[in-house]
C-alpha cells in the first residue's frame, strides 16, 4: 500500500519523529496547533516543510482544509489535545494513540493518564491504538499492550509506555501504510 499518512500533535511531536525513524517514513502532512510557547517546543526532526499550523481550537474548516488534500489518509493522532468534530470522524479514518489501559480502567480516558494510573498505584499498565469518534478515548480499541505496573516508578512507568505505544504504532502503521 502507498497511503498518505497525516499526523496531528499539540504537545512536542516527538512520538511522530520515533515513529517515522522506526518505520523509514516520515507523515506526508503534520499538523500542530497554535499554542503558547511556554506550553510547549517543538521536537526539532519534524521537517518544516511537512509541518502546518491550525488555531489553537481548530473549527472545521481548518480540519478540512489540512485533509481535503487526500484522499482516503490514514490520520493519526499523537498527543492531540483536542476533540475531532463529528463531521471529520465520519469522514475520514482516524486513530488516536493512548497512553492508558482504558480496556481495563475506563477511568484512565482523558489527559495525564500515566500519572493517575501511578497515583492510584493500578498493578496493570499500558497503553491503546483506538478509532476516534467526537468523544474522548471512546472509539473502538484496535491494539493495547499490558505490563505488570507493581512497584515501578513514575519515570520508569512513562519510559515503558513509551516504548509499547512506539512498538503498537509501528505494528500498526506498518500494516496500514
Amino acid at each position: 500500500m502507498d497511503s498518505k499518512w497525516v499526523a496531528f500533535f499539540s504537545q512536542t511531536g516527538a512520538e511522530i519523529c520515533d515513529i517515522a525513524e522506526s518505520i523509514g517514513r516520515w507523515p506526508d502532512r503534520i499538523i500542530t496547533n497554535k499554542r503558547p510557547e511556554h506550553l510547549r517546543t517543538i521536537d526539532s526532526r519534524i521537517p518544516s516543510e511537512r509541518l502546518f499550523w491550525t488555531e489553537n481550537k481548530p473549527e472545521l474548516h481548518e480540519y478540512t482544509w489540512l485533509l481535503s488534500e487526500y484522499e482516503n489518509p490514514i490520520v493519526t493522532l499523537h498527543g492531540w489535545l483536542r476533540v475531532i468534530p463529528e463531521e471529520i470522524c465520519s469522514q475520514y479514518t482516524i486513530f488516536n494513540g493512548h497512553p492508558g489501559l482504558i480496556t481495563e480502567y475506563p477511568e484512565l480516558k482523558g489527559k495525564d493518564p500515566q500519572i493517575r494510573a501511578f497515583e492510584g498505584k493500578y498493578p496493570i499498565a499500558g497503553c491503546v491504538i483506538h478509532r476516534v469518534i467526537p468523544k474522548v478515548d471512546e472509539g473502538k480499541i484496535i491494539s493495547e499492550e499490558r505490563f505488570n505496573a507493581d512497584g515501578i516508578e513514575l519515570d520508569e512507568l512513562f519510559r515503558i509506555l513509551k516504548d509499547r505505544s512506539l512498538y503498537l504504532w509501528t505494528e500498526f502503521l506498518t500494516r496500514m501504510l
